[in-house]
């Protein structure tokens, strides 16, 4: 799985961060930052309760 966050939309509520914090991590701005673009299996529920989760939906999978 690829997962990125789209730095337009996101807001920095850091509920990724939260559900994933091995994938996710806030950055010196205060926004989402994807610390691994490909996910291990082992992540990829997490992630995906993140893009979920996320209030601006700015978290992509593929």
């Amino acid at each position: 799985m690829k997962v990125s966050v789209d730095s337009d939309r996101c807001r920095g509520h850091g509920v990724c961060t939260g559900l994933c914090p091995q994938v996710f991590a806030i950055n010196d701005d205060g926004y989402a930052q994807v610390q691994m673009s490909d996910v291990p299996d082992e992540f990829s529920e997490a992630v995906e309760s993140a893009a979920q989760a996320c209030p601006e939906h700015a978290i992509e999978t593929s």
